[in-house]
């Protein structure tokens, strides 16, 4: 998997930091459920603490829903605390109950892969030198060598079964036919050996994760107070969903991978591009590091020129920038401007074409057929008829350039990738592949 370079903040902390964290994080919304505020505000401004949040290698990248936790990391770190990032080739093993079904259980070969692709990932986001440097674990190396008894007597005693059972996802999948099995049932347990082991090595005393995972959390959270006799505390951030409040995550099957392989550059641009005025300003607090006074500046200009999209422009380029870097997203921008006219595709590279292209209809054809006939074969007309009076119109381009004859054919007209780019008047958009 790809692990190109990212544009996210080098730790740079004013005096101030520890103060501000806290209605920082509250401002730009990732603050859903947490433990007492008044304790945690108080905590952060105290000065350094250790704090960790954990992803589990269900799948060969992160996502997006991932990234709220990673940006919140970060920013963390920028206030001068000390994040650990947990890969979980344990857990992974297991899985968390999904509110539906069982999960799929993968090989033990296979989470060890993803496991080494998630922690690239999370290492792109964190910094690992200084003072309050990053640390990298797996919950493998302390529960491998744990025994069935030892579990069950040093850890199982200290849950209730009818606490575990008021778990919001455990009693959702209770009341599904699919009930649940034993496997999943103990995730809760799992995770909260985590965060003990993590606050008895390096006294970690914060877990961060989504909202939806806020049972797991507090599981780690009772299991501190009751073999510890200590108080720790956990963030639940909000879930990131579609317009129409449906989840955006791995499980749904819509995801945006951080992993370029999965969802290229252009196609993350494109999601943020897309994204409705009613959200933007949320996005734009959420996935980016501008300022407050940035912020509300582009918020003024949603609300007196929506038609420019200067928010959309700016979250799309600051997002993906982040991921995947500045090079990447200015190339996810070249491409956008020039499918539609705006600048020359022959100046981007094979990928970023196929990339761009990879969302529209195509239609491949040899070398040989006429522009007339790939229209219809695009569907962008429905005849040749049509085609022809498009073309005689002025309205058909061919990779940006008027088409005069409809007898042209595809010969020198292909880009880097083999693909050529018809366009009928100004958004209507097709690949050809040619052969």
């Amino acid at each position: 998997m790809s692990s190109p370079a990212s544009s996210v903040p080098v730790v740079q902390r004013n005096d101030d930091s520890f103060e501000d964290v806290w209605d920082e994080i509250v401002w730009r919304g990732l603050v859903h459920v947490s433990t007492n505020e008044r304790e945690l505000k108080e905590l952060l401004a105290g000065g350094p603490i250790t704090y960790y949040c954990g992803f589990d290698p269900t799948a060969p990248s992160l996502h997006l829903g991932n990234l709220v936790q990673l940006l919140l990391m970060r920013r963390l770190q920028l206030a001068g605390h000390q994040p650990i990032g947990l890969v979980g080739g344990s857990t992974g093993l297991i899985g968390d109950p999904k509110p539906t079904a069982e999960r799929t259980l993968n090989t033990p070969d296979v989470v060890a892969e993803w496991v080494g692709y998630l922690q690239g990932q999370v290492s792109r986001f964190l910094d690992f030198e200084g003072d309050n440097a990053a640390r990298l674990v797996n919950n493998l190396d302390w529960t491998a060598p744990l025994s069935a008894i030892d579990f069950l007597r040093d850890i199982g005693k200290h849950f209730r079964v009818g606490s575990m059972l008021k778990k919001d996802a455990v009693s959702a999948r209770l009341n599904s036919d699919a009930g649940i099995s034993y496997t999943e049932f103990s995730y809760q347990i799992l995770q909260a050996l985590d965060f003990r082991q993590l606050y008895r090595e390096y006294g970690c005393v914060l877990q961060t994760g989504g909202s939806d995972q806020w049972g797991n959390l507090t599981s780690g959270i009772e299991l501190i107070r009751r073999s510890e006799s200590a108080s720790v505390h956990a963030i639940g951030t909000p879930l990131i969903t579609n317009s129409d409040g449906t989840k955006f995550g791995k499980s749904e099957g819509n995801a945006v991978w951080l992993d370029p392989a999965l969802t290229s550059p252009y196609a993350m641009y494109q999601f943020w591009l897309n994204t409705d005025d009613a959200d933007v300003i949320d996005r734009l607090k959420v996935f980016t590091f501008l300022d407050r006074a940035r912020i509300e500046e582009i918020a003024g200009l949603v609300e007196t020129e929506p038609f420019r999209r200067e928010a959309q422009r700016t979250l799309g380029f600051e997002v993906t920038a982040l991921v995947h870097g500045v090079a990447a997203a200015e190339a996810a921008i070249a491409a956008s401007a020039a499918l539609f006219g705006q600048g020359e595709l022959a100046s981007l590279d094979a990928a970023t074409i196929a990339a761009a292209v990879a969302e529209l209809p195509t239609a491949t054809v040899v070398a040989t057929t006429t522009v007339a006939q790939a229209l219809v074969d695009t569907g962008l007309t429905k005849g040749l008829g049509e085609s022809r009076r498009a073309i005689g119109q002025g309205g058909v381009y061919l990779n940006n350039v008027t088409v005069t004859d409809a007898d042209a054919d595809f010969s020198g007209a292909t880009l880097e990738s083999g693909h050529a780019v018809l366009r009928r008047g100004k958004k209507t958009l097709a690949a050809v592949l040619v052969s």
